[in-house]
């Protein structure tokens, strides 16, 4: 019984990972409807998605330092019941209030694979860690494309509420796996948890996010994003100075501002930024009228299933970015994801109107997020001391969160500024989403500059000079961090 509880530990804590992802996407191809749905407006649905985005940024960094300081795999069972719970709540109202507040809670399961990374970094050997973490941070993206094309066929074909029954069921299974199969982490980082960091990061972030998530309706120069802003600023800025001062900081700044540490996080950022911009501006193309003369005029669930290869991909190649890791770094194989994520929308640049070719170029995309999603965390885990994972690795992933949302409105701002009229309603032009295409691959390849100038792990490096003497000398370029 023990030996099953060791073996099922991975694909257990996978799918709990797989599962946040889901959650993240499972209400998209509800929102055209939602509004008949729930008697709601337009505004007030579109909370549904910015609800779990903000939660789930805030508490990626404060749940990470709670399970390094608590215990991972307490903190885990806490974010997969309450992603639980929310689903739940979803599946018993329709009352947009509550709907939201369900949407914040689930916003909860984005700390899942922090903390499951530096479960898997605890308790598996090292000749183990490599394939298991890089298949974890892996499950965003395998997560979202298995995700999108499942829950637009139950929209389509069944009642929206039996979607979140589904996800419920899916959540109470997962946390009750996670309970029976994983072990808890002896490794812990002793002292107070600093709830003056917490708070003051979570009231930036919010001020931040809210701004960037709404500056397209309420307008950018608008008084309040303006304020959003600009309040952000202020917030962050006081809790930076607090964070200096503290005896146990929320995060170790001087750690986090470390060239091996603040490198990968800004890498995380800009990758952030080029992965999502893939399905995002994927998904509104092929769904484009005919009539526009690019479009496909595709379902919500044939745009599911264009995306899906990518998901595919992800699962597959996953162990090949672990290996790649292992042979030439994962400074290396970060610098080769996201060049490979820019040469996709080259491709995307290139034809966008085969869906032969489209579907290249997004999977194309999809492999190049792997290698790189792959690397960041081992980056991380190699840069941090044991007891810091969890929360190292939550703010990487949430400068991934900060990225999309970024590449979100940034999107919708250049589809705005370039569109025609058809049949009175204005469409983005094909212009506009070469565009968009061209600034997330530009974004990829500044993000593969970062990956470049990491600084290598010195006791990696000469490990490996010293098992390869006897071989013929290697280029420096690659030898790994």
């Amino acid at each position: 019984m023990v030996a099953l509880r060791d073996r099922l530990t991975v694909p257990v804590l996978a799918l709990g990972g797989s599962l946040m992802a889901v959650m993240q996407v499972v209400v998209v191809p509800l929102l055209p409807e939602l509004p008949r749905l729930t008697g709601a407006s337009a505004g007030a649905v579109s909370w549904m998605v910015t609800a779990t985005l903000l939660t789930g940024a805030v508490l990626n960094p404060v749940l990470g330092r709670a399970g390094d300081m608590y215990g991972k795999k307490k903190v885990l069972l806490i974010a997969l019941g309450m992603m639980t719970v929310g689903s739940l709540m979803c599946a018993l109202t329709s009352d947009i209030r509550i709907l939201i507040a369900a949407r914040a809670l689930q916003g909860a399961a984005a700390a899942v694979v922090p903390l499951s990374i530096s479960l898997l970094r605890d308790e598996l050997p090292p000749e183990r860690t490599g394939s298991a973490v890089a298949l974890m941070s892996s499950t965003v993206g395998i997560g979202a494309a298995l995700g999108l094309p499942i829950a637009a066929i139950v929209v389509e074909y069944a009642s929206w509420h039996v979607m979140f029954w589904g996800t419920t069921v899916i959540g109470a299974l997962g946390t009750m796996l996670a309970w029976w199969a994983v072990r808890e982490s002896p490794v812990r980082e002793p002292g107070r948890f600093d709830m003056t960091g917490a708070l003051g990061l979570a009231l930036g972030l919010s001020l931040l996010l809210l701004g960037v998530s709404q500056g397209g309706q309420w307008g950018w120069t608008s008084p309040r994003i303006l304020g959003l802003f600009v309040g952000s600023v202020c917030v962050l800025g006081l809790w930076w100075a607090q964070q200096l001062r503290a005896e146990r900081p929320l995060v170790d700044l001087k750690l986090a501002t470390s060239p091996r540490v603040a490198l990968p996080h800004v890498a995380a950022l800009l990758t952030g930024f080029a992965f999502y911009a893939n399905s995002l501006v994927t998904a509104q193309l092929v769904q484009a009228p005919k009539a526009t003369g690019y479009g496909l005029g595709l379902s919500i669930v044939a745009t599911g299933l264009v995306l899906l290869p990518g998901g595919v991909t992800m699962l597959l190649l996953s162990s090949v970015s672990a290996r790649l890791s292992a042979a030439r770094g994962a400074r290396v194989t970060l610098a080769i994801g996201t060049l490979v994520i820019a040469v996709g929308y080259g491709i995307r640049i290139i034809d966008s109107h085969s869906l032969v070719v489209i579907m290249l170029g997004s999977t194309v995309c999809a492999t190049g997020t792997t290698f790189a999603y792959s690397a960041l965390p081992t980056l991380i885990l190699r840069a941090v001391p044991a007891g810091q994972t969890a929360s190292a690795n939550g703010v990487n992933v949430l400068m991934r969160t900060v990225g999309q949302a970024v590449s979100s409105a940034a999107v919708a701002a250049i589809l705005v500024h370039h569109t025609s009229l058809l049949g009175g309603v204005p469409i983005p032009t094909l212009h506009g989403y070469l565009l968009a295409f061209a600034m997330a691959g530009t974004v990829a390849v500044v993000a593969c500059a970062a990956a470049l100038v990491i600084p290598a792990d010195p006791t990696v490096r000469d490990t490996r000079r010293a098992s390869s003497s006897s071989e013929e000398p290697r280029d420096e370029a690659f030898e790994g961090a």
